[in-house]
Order: structure tokens, then C-alpha cells, then sequence
């Protein structure tokens, strides 16, 4: 009998992951289900038992429920610890919870396939929700120069920074207090989903910078449009949610799949 792994999000319909972990199992022999559950709102921890009561062995968790797979689980990596929220559940042998997130490094490893500036580049991070706090530390350990947390909220931009000021050269401030340029800037905030582009500086990118936005879709977000305006590479968020679909695999199965046909295979011609 396969093992059974699940996303949980709310909506979920249009979700990736059941293809990707499909090409994934295939790719690497593994015996393995994978589906789109969408649990209700009041109740994530109710539907993740019922899962695994049902022979469920782990899960990827999307919004809005990162925080409650948090709270739900045992054991929680030292990254999901810093991050505050879960990605990815497993459970061990012994019916322990362990909680970790990928999205940080899945981030990571999509821009070094996009050859994006990181060690001692100046980096800007638009946003400062839960979406920012999961890549900060991964990005921090590349060590650039400088990471600039922006968000229309200064002060919650000033406490993310606070928070990972120990890990590396982190400034914060509003929109308007972005000055000089940067060699990647990184959008996470919601703006996209509205269509709306983050307002920026005219003279944000450096020479060869990349924009990058977290979120994908099928056609360039208003971010990305704006940014190759201003004479920036961009790219989106397709080839993050492929890698850290691939950390999540390995946490499960022990194998790490190989992505770069996926990335060909789903992007849109």
C-alpha cells in the first residue's frame, strides 16, 4: 500500500504540488500518493488527525494555515522555529509531529538556478509578513552585504529586522525610506494578488539586478512588469515552490529529486 502525503490550504484547488510530488515519485520509484485537501478554516488540526488516521505519513501546509501546523506540531526544526511557521509535517514512526519549513531554502536554491547576486550583494525585501519571515534566515546565510526589510508598516519591518539582526547586516524601513540600489530585490508582499505593484524608487536596481517575485502565475505580475521596465531581470515564484517541494520530498522519502526537467515541464511557453 502507498503511503499517502497531502497540501492542506484553503483554497487549494489550484495548487501545483499534487503534480509536482506526482513527477517527483515517478522520477525517483518511489511508492507514494499525493492529493489537494481543503481543510476548513476553523479547523486545521481536525483535518490533518483525520488524515492521518487514514494512513496519512506527512504534508505540505500553505496559506492560511502555517502558523496553525506550528502549533500542532512536537518537534519543530531550528528553521521553522526562526521562521514561526510550518511547511511541511511528518510523521515519525512513533506518531510524533515533526514540523519544518522549506520555503526559505527553496528560495535559496530557485535564485542560485537564476544566477541572482547573494553573497555580498545588497538585497531588498519588500514585505514584512509571515511570507518574508520564512526566507530571511536561508538568505542571511548566503551572506550578502546587505539586507533592507521595506514594508508600508515601518514598524514591523523594525522588528523583523530586530528579530534576525544576529544573523547577518539588516536594515528596515517604510517605502519611502528605500535609498540606493540594490543587486536583488525580492517582492513578498500581497500587492500582486491585487495586481498592484509595491512602490518603489525609479533608480532601485543595480546594474544586472534581479526581481523577484514569490508569487507566480501565468502571466508577469505588476512587480515584474514594472522591474523589467526599469531594465531588471526578473523572475517568479514557480521555481521556489519546485525546490521547496523537492526539500519537503527528501524530508519525507530520504531521496532528493532532481528539478531542473520539472521547472522546463511546468513553465508556461
Amino acid at each position: 500500500m502507498s503511503d499517502r502525503y497531502c497540501v492542506f490550504g484553503h483554497p487549494i484547488s489550484h495548487s501545483l504540488s499534487p503534480r509536482i510530488h506526482a513527477a517527483f515519485a515517478e522520477q525517483t520509484g518511489e511508492e507514494m500518493t499525493y492529493e489537494a485537501i481543503e481543510a476548513p478554516l476553523e479547523d486545521f488540526a481536525g483535518a490533518w488527525r483525520d488524515f492521518a488516521a487514514a494512513g496519512g505519513r506527512g504534508a505540505n501546509v500553505t496559506v492560511p494555515f502555517k502558523e496553525d501546523a506550528y502549533r500542532l506540531s512536537d518537534v519543530l526544526s531550528p528553521r521553522a522555529r526562526l521562521a514561526g511557521a510550518v511547511n511541511t509535517l511528518v510523521l515519525d514512526r512513533n506518531g510524533e509531529i515533526f514540523g519544518d519549513t522549506t520555503d526559505g531554502i527553496g528560495l535559496v536554491r530557485d535564485l542560485q538556478a537564476q544566477a541572482a547576486p547573494l553573497e555580498k550583494a545588497r538585497i531588498l525585501v519588500l514585505g514584512a509578513g509571515g511570507a518574508v519571515r520564512g526566507i530571511l534566515e536561508p538568505l542571511l546565510a548566503t551572506q550578502p552585504a546587505t539586507l533592507m526589510i521595506a514594508n508600508r508598516t515601518p514598524e514591523k519591518a523594525h522588528r523583523l529586522a530586530k528579530a534576525f539582526a544576529g544573523l547577518g547586516e539588516t536594515t528596515s524601513g517604510g517605502f519611502d525610506e528605500i535609498v540606493g540600489t540594490f543587486d536583488l530585490v525580492i517582492n513578498g508582499t500581497s500587492a500582486s494578488l491585487g495586481g498592484e505593484c509595491p512602490p518603489l524608487p525609479e533608480d532601485v536596481f543595480a546594474d544586472d539586478a534581479l526581481a523577484y517575485d514569490m508569487m507566480y502565475a501565468n502571466e508577469p505580475t505588476a512587480f515584474l512588469r514594472w522591474s523589467a521596465e526599469h531594465d531588471a531581470r526578473t523572475a517568479d515564484g514557480l521555481g521556489m515552490l519546485i525546490e521547496q517541494a523537492a526539500e519537503s520530498f527528501f524530508l519525507w522519502r530520504d531521496v532528493r529529486p532532481e528539478t531542473a526537467a520539472l521547472r522546463k515541464q511546468l513553465r508556461p511557453s
